[in-house]
C-alpha cells in the first residue's frame, strides 16, 4: 500500500511537471517540495519532475515546429507580443537562451520559439534538460537541507 501511494505521488508529479512545461499555467515546484517533505526519495522526485518537464517542453517545441501561426495565436492564445519578445531574446542570445527555459513567463515561449525557429531536437533537449535539471536539483537540495 505504501509503495502504491509513493508511485501515485510520482505519477502525479510527472503529469503536473509535464503540464507546467506546456503553455498551461500550472506550477510543479510546490508538489516537488511537498513530496520531499513526505520523505520521498530525492533522486526519484528530481528525476520524475525533470523528465516530465522536459517532455512537456518538447511538446511545446513541437507545437512551434509544426503548429503554425493559427495554432499558436488562435488556439493557444499566445500573443504576438509574447512571441516577439521570446524571439528577440532568442535571436540575441542564440540557442544558449534555451538554458533559461525553466524561467517563469519566458520559458514556455522560448521553447515555442525554439520550435518555430527550427532548433534541432537534440540540441533543444540537451539545453532545456540542463536548465530544468539544474532548477529541480536546486529546489530539491534546498528542501532536503531545510527539512533536515
Amino acid at each position: 500500500m505504501e509503495q502504491q501511494l509513493a508511485a501515485d505521488g510520482l505519477i502525479v508529479l510527472f503529469v503536473v511537471s509535464f503540464l507546467a512545461a506546456t503553455l498551461i499555467p500550472v506550477g510543479s515546484e510546490w508538489l516537488l517540495v511537498a513530496l520531499l517533505t513526505q520523505d520521498y526519495n530525492p533522486l526519484a522526485v528530481t528525476t520524475t519532475a525533470t523528465v516530465g518537464n522536459i517532455l512537456g517542453a518538447c511538446t511545446t517545441w513541437a507545437v512551434g515546429m509544426w503548429g503554425g501561426v493559427y495554432l499558436v495565436r488562435r488556439i493557444l492564445r499566445i500573443s504576438e507580443d509574447a512571441e516577439r519578445r521570446a524571439e528577440q531574446f532568442y535571436r540575441r542570445y542564440g540557442y544558449w537562451s534555451l538554458l533559461l527555459s525553466w524561467l517563469p513567463i519566458l520559458g514556455d515561449p522560448l521553447c515555442l520559439v525554439g520550435g518555430i525557429l527550427r532548433v534541432g531536437f537534440g540540441r533543444f533537449v540537451l539545453l532545456v534538460g540542463i536548465g530544468k535539471l539544474a532548477r529541480y536539483s536546486f529546489i530539491a537540495w534546498v528542501t532536503v537541507h531545510a527539512v533536515n
